[in-house]
C-alpha cells in the first residue's frame, strides 16, 4: 500500500452514518414512565383530516351512484305514470309502473350484452307515439307484420279468425260503426288523423287492414275509450321502448278520491304524497304487468 493510501483515514461522523435527528431519536428512544415528559420530548405526529378523507370518500361514492341510475334508466328500466283509462282493467290511472328497455332491445347498445325477444301479439308496449315521439303511449300489440286486421262487432278478426282476448273489456253500451267495425266503416266521429285517414287506404285488401314490415298494430284494452291504431296508424318497431315490467306503486286518480271523499273536494300532490297511505291501491303494489 502506498503512504498515501494509508492516510486515507475515515472520520467518525462518516463511520456512524447519518445524524440522527429529533425524530430518529424520539423513535429510538425507550418509552419513559412518565408521559407527560415523553409527550414534551416527542410530540405526536399530525394526523391528516378525516374530514377532506370523508369529503372526497362521500363525493366518489354519490358520483358513482349518480353513474350507475343514469346507466339504468338509459339502458334498463325507466318509471312511467299511467295517466289515462286506454287500458283498463289491465293497468288503471294512478298505476306507477317500471318498464323494462332490454326485452326489446334489439338494435340498440343494450342488445349487445343482454338478451332480447321479438314482439308477440298480445304484448304490451311502451312507445314513442309516432305522431310526437315527445309522448310515450302504452298499448298491447295485436297484430305482426305481414298480418291481415279486421274488427266486427267489435269482435277482432285476425288473419280471419276471431281471436280470444280476456283482457278486452267494453265499457260503454253504445255502437261506433268505424271504432266496432275497422276500418270497413267510415268515420263520422272526426276523431281520425287526417295522415292516417289518407294513408289507411293504400294498406287495405279484401276489408282487412295489412300491417306493413317493421310495423305494429296496437290497441288498448279499455276498447271503447282507446286512441290506438285505428285512429292514427302503426308503430314502426323502432319506436318501440320497452314493456311495462312492474306496478311499484298504485294510487286512486283524483275521481276516486273525489268520490271517496264525499265533498268534492280536490286535493293537490302534495296532500297525496303526504297521504299516500290513503289512497294506494295496496293490492296493485308489486303487481307484474301481463
Amino acid at each position: 500500500m502506498t503512504g498515501q493510501e494509508e492516510n486515507v483515514i475515515s472520520s467518525p461522523e462518516q463511520n456512524a452514518g447519518p445524524v440522527a435527528g429529533p425524530e430518529t431519536a424520539c423513535a429510538a428512544q425507550p418509552p419513559s414512565a412518565n408521559l407527560e415528559e415523553t409527550h414534551a420530548a416527542c410530540p405526536p405526529k399530525p394526523v391528516a383530516s378525516h374530514a377532506h378523507f370523508n369529503g372526497e370518500t362521500l363525493l366518489q361514492s354519490l358520483l358513482s351512484i349518480i353513474v350507475i341510475v343514469l346507466f339504468v334508466i338509459t339502458f334498463i328500466v325507466q318509471a312511467f305514470q299511467i295517466p289515462s283509462e286506454s287500458m283498463e282493467k289491465t293497468l288503471l290511472i294512478g298505476d306507477y309502473l317500471l318498464v323494462d328497455k332490454v326485452h326489446f332491445g334489439q338494435g340498440s347498445l343494450s342488445s349487445w350484452f343482454l338478451p332480447y325477444s321479438p314482439i308477440k301479439r298480445g304484448d304490451i308496449v311502451v312507445f314513442h307515439y309516432p305522431l310526437d315521439p315527445s309522448q310515450h303511449y302504452v298499448k298491447r300489440v295485436i297484430g305482426l307484420p305481414g298480418d291481415r286486421i279486421r274488427l266486427h262487432n267489435k269482435t277482432v278478426l285476425l288473419n280471419d279468425a276471431p281471436i280470444e282476448e280476456s283482457y278486452a273489456v267494453h265499457v260503454t253500451g253504445d255502437f261506433d260503426p268505424y271504432r266496432d267495425n275497422f276500418p270497413t266503416e267510415r268515420d263520422l266521429t272526426g276523431q281520425v288523423e287526417t295522415q292516417w285517414r289518407s294513408e289507411l287506404q293504400r294498406h287495405l285488401q279484401n276489408g282487412d287492414l295489412v300491417v306493413p314490415q317493421d310495423e305494429y298494430f296496437v290497441m288498448g284494452d279499455n276498447r271503447d275509450r282507446s286512441a290506438d291504431s285505428r285512429y292514427w296508424g302503426f308503430v314502426p318497431r323502432s319506436n318501440i321502448v320497452g314493456r311495462p315490467l312492474v306496478i311499484y306503486l298504485s294510487v286512486r286518480d283524483r275521481q276516486e278520491q273525489v268520490a271517496n271523499s264525499g265533498n268534492g273536494k280536490l286535493y293537490s300532490s302534495g296532500h297525496l304524497l303526504a297521504h299516500v297511505w290513503q289512497f294506494a291501491r295496496w293490492g296493485r303494489m308489486f303487481r307484474l304487468v301481463r
